[in-house]
């Protein structure tokens, strides 16, 4: 096997098989960042070993072994380390002695459990929101540290520090490697999604930068909510996550003009829609129905986007019915920025009057003071009203509070079109 050709499969092997490697050691070596070198470790060796025997038939389990492996030399060369550690060591030798052939059906018999338990360890609530994501993508997305300062537009140096001090906190928190049971599942469940909203919300509308939308990042929150949803079949939240991402990244395509420019969802030519994700949006969605329990944030908000995407035309669009779901869903989650979206809805279905009375009552809530969609629709509804030098002054103000470039130029596009 030609070297080029191999490196190229090692990287794909790696970006899909890391999350089960580093989450198979983690329970075993008890350490989060230990189990990152070990399986960095493993991938040197694939490196080294794959461009002149071949890729093995079984990669994942291929690696985990030289991982385990390793782990057994580092134990045994930490002789003088405390008990704790020593019988660790032990413990991984009683398991797999160290000329023996690596058993992949045992190997693979705890992969999924591991991986559950990765996730809420790397989204615990120990660690802030900015440390959660970064650690995420990189233990469980697979992305380096250089894609993920790329994607989020943060220096390099401050996503390594994030990753390293998330490693170290978990280490002295003692945090378990474990699915939390009773009322704290329901709590540490909520700050998984959250975490893999964050990302694909991320990629799909940037905050910042040149970029309106950054793909990889929504395609690397599906992946995760998918494999999330195959490890927790039960959790209703779960599936309708993946039904709003998945409905939403269908209509990527039609988002951008010839010319890259942003086209909005009334406008945007719902051929281009992905079909094949609406359908898998569809299925999460009614998978979410069909379990006990009433709906949450996430399945509400698929069930909107989901009206949207049922709709041939625009005109067609049961806009009644999304602001009776917003209602809902503000009255579950009480949220200013879920206020403002109902508001749209309102002045949809009732007119623009309606909606602005609902904006009207926003403008002095504090935590919007800086939110650039509050002018941004605002404006809207005064074009709509015909009050055209108003809206002209709320587009300029909301094109000087986002950082993102392109949809700075639609702002201000917007605001020179607000003649009378």
């Amino acid at each position: 096997m030609a070297t080029l050709e191999a490196n190229r499969t090692v990287e794909a092997v790696w970006r899909i098989e890391s999350p089960r490697l580093i989450a198979g050691l983690t329970r075993m070596v008890h350490d989060v960042g230990l189990a990152e070198e070990l399986a960095q470790d493993a991938l040197v060796a694939a490196l080294e070993q794959w461009p002149e025997s071949g890729v093995p038939d079984n990669p994942g389990a291929w690696l985990m072994a030289i991982a385990k492996r390793r782990a057994i030399d580092q134990f045994r060369r930490r002789e003088t380390l405390e008990r704790k550690v020593v019988e660790l060591g032990r413990d991984l030798e009683r398991r797999e002695p160290p000329n023996a052939e690596p058993d992949f059906d045992a190997i693979h018999s705890t992969i999924d459990d591991d991986l559950l338990r990765l996730v809420f360890m790397t989204c615990h609530p120990v660690l802030s929101t900015e440390a959660r994501v970064a650690l995420t993508l990189r233990l469980l997305g697979g992305l380096t540290t250089e894609e993920i300062a790329r994607a989020f537009l943060t220096p390099e140096p401050t996503v390594a520090q994030r990753i390293v001090r998330a490693k170290k906190t978990l280490a002295k928190k003692n945090v378990p490697f474990e699915v939390p049971s009773g009322g704290e599942l329901a709590e540490r469940l909520a700050s998984v999604c959250e975490v893999v909203y964050l990302v694909f919300n991320e990629g799909y509308a940037a905050t910042g930068g040149a970029d309106w939308m950054r793909p990889s990042l929504c395609e690397d929150a599906m992946r995760l909510g998918r494999i999330l949803a195959e490890l927790a079949p039960a959790e209703r939240e779960v599936h309708g996550l993946v039904a709003l991402m998945e409905i939403q990244a269908s209509r990527s395509r039609a988002r951008t003009g010839p010319a890259g420019e942003p086209v909005l969802l009334l406008d945007q030519d719902r051929s281009r829609w992905d079909r094949l994700l609406i359908r898998r949006g569809l299925a999460a969605l009614e998978r979410a129905e069909r379990l006990p329990g009433e709906p949450g944030p996430y399945e509400l908000q698929a069930s909107i986007a989901a009206c949207h995407a049922r709709a041939r035309t625009a005109e067609e669009t049961d806009w009644a019915r999304i602001a009776a779901r917003y209602a809902r869903l503000v009255q579950l989650v009480p949220s200013p920025v879920i206020e403002l979206n109902r508001a749209v809805a309102m002045s949809m279905a009732f007119g623009p009057e309606v909606g602005l009375e609902i904006v009207d009552g926003l403008v002095d809530e504090p935590s919007l003071r800086s939110y650039h969609l509050l002018p941004t629709v605002r404006g809207d509804l005064l074009a709509k009203l015909g009050r055209h030098a108003e809206a002209r002054e709320e587009f300029t103000r909301a094109a000087g509070m986002t950082r993102n470039e392109v949809e700075r130029r639609l702002l201000r596009d917007r605001a020179r079109q607000s003649t009378g």
